[in-house]
C-alpha cells in the first residue's frame, strides 16, 4: 500500500508542468526615467528654437526663456496616474514669431520620438 501511495504522489509530482515567461527583454520604465526624458526633451526644444534659457528649476519643473521679446514657458509635471504632462506658453510680444510655439512642440515632440 504503501508502494503504490509513494508511485502516485510521484506521478503526480513529475505530471505537473511549469511554464517560463517568454525569453525577451522586459523593461519597466520608472516616473523618474519619464520625467528626466520629458525634462530633457523640454530644455533641447527651447533651445532648438533659439529660446535662451533664463531659469531652470527642476524641482518645481520649470524651464523658462526669451526670444525677440517673447517669453516662453515650459512646464513638466508629474500626474497622479505616474504620467507626465508637458505644457508650453508663451506670452510678451508674440506677434512678432506667431509660429514659435509650434516650432517649439513640434521640436519636443521630435526629441520625444513622436
Amino acid at each position: 500500500m504503501k508502494f503504490l501511495i509513494i508511485i502516485l504522489t510521484t506521478t503526480l509530482i513529475t505530471g505537473c508542468t511549469y511554464y517560463q515567461p517568454a525569453p525577451g527583454v522586459y523593461t519597466a520604465t520608472s516616473t523618474t526615467n519619464k520625467f528626466d526624458r520629458s525634462w530633457s526633451a523640454v530644455i533641447g526644444a527651447l533651445s532648438d528654437q533659439g529660446v535662451y534659457i533664463s531659469t531652470q528649476d527642476r524641482g518645481a519643473g520649470i524651464v523658462q526663456g526669451t526670444r525677440d521679446g517673447i517669453v516662453v514657458t515650459g512646464s513638466v509635471r508629474t500626474q497622479a496616474d505616474n504620467s507626465v504632462r508637458v505644457q508650453f506658453d508663451t506670452s510678451g510680444d508674440t506677434k512678432r514669431d506667431p509660429t514659435l510655439i509650434k516650432r517649439i512642440t513640434s521640436s519636443y515632440n521630435s526629441r520625444m520620438g513622436r
